[in-house]
């Protein structure tokens, strides 16, 4: 299974290959792969790799100095295909100079998606932006004074299969490589959960798999506990039960109000989101069953 990323290189940027393989254990496939490399005088810069002694897979991440390769990246897929074939890969090969595209949703809450756009003006993070798509106008000024266009998409409880295509017309137009659900506050059909498996990233208010659904701060706040957190995950079609990508607490107090609770938690939702993006963007999270391994 071969999956290409889209987008154009940026001139200046480091050129490097992440080659990325989960397939089941067995001995030699660190030797076939790094033989595999060295044979063409490939440079691996980061490497890391895990072997899961209950289900017997293994999983891969290498980074490879492009310039030490004799080929370009569809070249590398083109040479390196008959190993992950003698292997029974699930493979990728990504090119690390190309920005991914992502397209953030968002209904009224803004604070996700303010500290996605701040840590893209500030190039904190290697990513483009084609479009942002809501179903509400809320920030339409705040994105567009960004200079990046802005799609109003309201679902309508009684008709929502038409906003949903839309939706993902726009998100296919924008060639986008992952889509962000920046607290947007509607469920996705499962038509468009599969459609991009593996490709919506989600932040849930909650540490899950505590608290699922909505308003899971007053649910915290009435079962007195001493820690809130978020949690970001792949979505799927079973709402709040996706592969696990980042998690992350912070700690209450008897004294603290709901609203403290939203306050605290809303920080805590920003980091785990940016960090579970991240990992994604740079091909870190390598997704088997409902469970994730992440190279972080």
């Amino acid at each position: 299974m071969v999956h290409v990323a889209e987008g154009l290189s940026v001139p200046g940027t480091p050129v490097r290959f992440r080659l990325t393989v989960s397939c089941p254990d067995r001995v030699g496939i660190v030797a076939a792969v790094s033989g595999f490399l060295a044979g063409h005088g490939g440079s691996i810069t980061e490497a890391s790799q895990h072997c899961d002694p209950v289900t017997g897979w293994f999983f891969m991440r290498y980074e490879i100095d492009a310039g030490t390769l004799p080929f370009d990246a569809d070249g590398l897929r083109h040479a390196f295909a008959p190993v992950a074939e003698a292997y029974g890969m699930h493979w990728q090969v990504t090119d690390a100079s190309r920005p991914r595209r992502v397209v953030p949703l968002v209904s009224r809450q803004d604070h996700c998606l303010t500290d996605l756009l701040y840590r893209w003006r500030s190039q904190e993070m290697f990513l483009e932006i084609p479009c942002v798509i809501s179903n509400h106008e809320t920030m339409r000024d705040y994105v567009e004074w960004h200079g990046i266009p802005y799609y109003h998409v309201p679902v309508d409880p009684r008709h929502k299969t038409a906003a949903f295509e839309r939706i993902s017309s726009l998100v296919e137009e924008a060639r986008a490589d992952v889509v962000v659900l920046a607290r947007y506050m509607q469920i996705l059909p499962p038509e468009m959960c599969q459609r991009f498996a593996g490709r919506v990233i989600n932040i849930h208010h909650s540490f899950l798999p505590s608290f699922v659904g909505a308003r899971p701060y007053h649910k915290a706040f009435e079962r007195g506990v001493k820690l809130i957190g978020a949690t970001c995950h792949y979505v799927t079609d079973e709402l709040d039960e996706g592969p696990i990508i980042e998690q992350d607490v912070v700690r209450v107090r008897h004294d603290h109000t709901v609203d403290e609770l939203v306050r605290l938690g809303r920080d805590v939702e920003r980091t785990v989101l940016s960090r579970g993006l991240r990992y994604h963007l740079e091909d870190r999270v390598l997704i088997h069953g409902n469970k994730t391994v992440v190279f972080s």
